[in-house]
């Protein structure tokens, strides 16, 4: 087999150094590969001593302040060597990574494009790229990056795992279970790609792989995520074998490995949803301008209740801008919190009129851009239920959809998810009833505190009577009926969220029939009947 040679960007960095800082540079990437930082950076102050004008060692120390979460500082110092060298790509692939992880994402893109215009041949500038378009929720611009990465480098695991969530984020389900079963191929026990094998709906796995997720199961995994990543891939692989039983217990184990990694506290979060019954037990007076924030929707729904499929329905509606899936709501709150010095439940009751519209202004700026100067824009964030009263009283003119579904399927569908973030309250079905109560309880106070701006929206209805529940929705939101938001089929649009997509109605399947009496327990913890 023949060696695979180094890319030129990569070979001879450290030409017309001593042989001295040579060997302290290389001493100092073997530590930070082996996560002793102190020994790197002492190894970085003895090269720098040596070459001060070295690019290179000015990369590896920005490298190493990224690993130390002081980005800003990676920032400057990439600044400082990009003077030197502005021709560098790996220094503009080190620059759009640490402004990235600032948050500062156009100026992100904007190196990591240069970096792919001065070396246009090396796939990790395109992967990163592609990333970053992933990250900005603009998988259409991901997906041409990626697909130049591996042209470059097939053998690029990462950028096709990358490459096949986007395709998968818009719609192309057929070529994410192609690229993710081409990963398999390559690494027959990869724990990411038998995820999100698994996470295609449309995706039917066969009795062969059963028998591979059993035997890698049975071999030591690199991490216990990869441990959990393959036992929710075998309970769907079980699953769509039609052995039911042996699903969920493939499942309650997986959820179990997952829940011992976590801190949930369903008490605590009974107490806190009592605490915000008491705190709004009645409207606030919030901003005096009846209008301000009337073309923002908020939806509010449990992972599984059929938001995504409400949000798709607005989304085709040529009045709407976009549906965004980001913490505005949240951020504006937290800000404010921060600014007072305690925590919302204790300043609430301190806020004018004018701190309300203040805090309106300031999240309608923030969503902005989203909207793309059209009459609505739908705000989808999964917390939007604990700050309903909040909204309300910044956003006056502002409406709430409450998605619901069936209980069961609702919660079930929860459980049969590995989430890649948050929801930790999923993976015990326990906690899962009980956040189930909560966000019930709250969302019948908020009703009835805003019951003309708060509609309850029935997922099963929307499905049985589609027209009749669409108009009813669209009423509702102040706009006009418009007949694609039934049969919708429209083009991806550079939105920050997954949700516009190219594909007719996504109809998440009912599944807890199937499972008989090994939900029974859930059942019993729902009231379910």
């Amino acid at each position: 087999m023949v060696a695979r040679q180094a890319h030129p960007l990569l070979r001879n960095r450290a030409v017309g150094l001593s042989a001295q800082a040579v060997r302290r540079l290389d001493e100092a990437s073997s530590a930070m590969a082996g996560g002793d930082l102190v020994r790197a950076e002492a190894a970085l102050a003895a090269a720098l001593a040596l070459a001060p004008d070295s690019t290179e060692a000015l990369r590896l120390s920005a490298q190493l302040q990224q690993l130390r979460g002081e980005h800003a500082r990676a920032v400057a110092i990439l600044r400082q060597a990009l003077a030197k060298d502005p021709r560098d790509a790996l220094l503009h692939i080190g620059l759009g990574v640490s402004l990235q992880s600032r948050g500062e994402n156009e100026a992100a893109l904007s190196a990591l494009r240069r970096a792919c215009e001065l070396a246009p041949d090396f796939a990790p500038a395109w992967f990163n790229l592609g990333r970053m378009f992933q990250l900005l929720g603009r998988p259409a611009g991901a997906i041409t990056a990626l697909h130049r990465a591996l042209d470059l480098d097939p053998e690029h695991l990462a950028a096709r795992l990358l490459l096949a969530a986007a395709q998968a984020s818009l719609g192309a389900g057929a070529q994410a279970a192609a690229n993710y079963r081409e990963v398999l191929r390559r690494e027959p026990g990869h724990p990411e790609a038998w995820g999100g094998l698994s996470a295609l709906d449309a995706e039917r796995f066969g009795a062969d792989d059963v028998a591979r997720l059993q035997q890698v199961l049975q071999m030591p995994q690199p991490t216990p995520h990869a441990r959990i990543q393959l036992g929710f891939a075998l309970a769907r692989a079980l699953e769509d074998q039609a052995d039911y039983r042996a699903a969920f217990r493939a499942l309650r184990k997986a959820n179990a490995w997952r829940h011992r990694q976590l801190d949930w506290n369903a008490a605590r979060m009974r107490v806190h949803v009592d605490a915000v019954l008491a705190a709004f037990a009645e409207p606030l007076a919030g901003a005096a301008d009846a209008t301000l924030g009337g073309q923002v929707v908020f939806l509010m729904a449990l992972p599984h209740a059929g938001a995504r499929l409400t949000g798709q329905v607005l989304a085709a509606h040529p009045y709407v801008g976009g549906v965004d899936e980001s913490a505005h709501l949240q951020r504006v709150v937290s800000e404010e919190s921060a600014r007072r010095g305690k925590p919302l439940l204790q300043w609430l009751g301190l806020a004018t009129s004018a701190d309300w519209a203040r805090l309106g202004a300031d999240y309608l700026a923030r969503i902005g851009p989203v909207a793309r100067g059209r009459p609505r824009v739908v705000d989808a964030h999964r917390l939007n239920w604990r700050l309903v009263g909040v909204a309300m009283a910044m956003l006056p003119g502002a409406r709430v959809v409450h998605c619901r579904r069936d209980a069961l399927e609702t919660c079930f569908a929860c459980y049969r998810e590995l989430f890649a973030s948050g929801h930790d309250f999923s993976y015990d079905l326990d906690d899962l009833a009980s956040y189930w109560r909560d966000h019930e309880r709250l969302g019948r106070h908020w009703q009835r505190l805003f019951p003309q701006r708060l509609l309850v929206h029935d997922h099963e209805a929307l499905l049985a009577e589609p027209d009749a529940m669409v108009r009813r929705l669209l009423a509702f939101c102040g706009l006009d009926y418009d007949e694609a938001c039934v049969g919708f089929q429209h083009e991806p649009a550079d939105t920050h969220t997954a949700l516009r997509t190219r594909q007719p109605w996504s109809r998440e399947p009912a599944v807890a029939a199937r499972y008989g009496a090994e939900l029974d327990r859930l059942r019993l913890l729902l009231g379910a009947r």
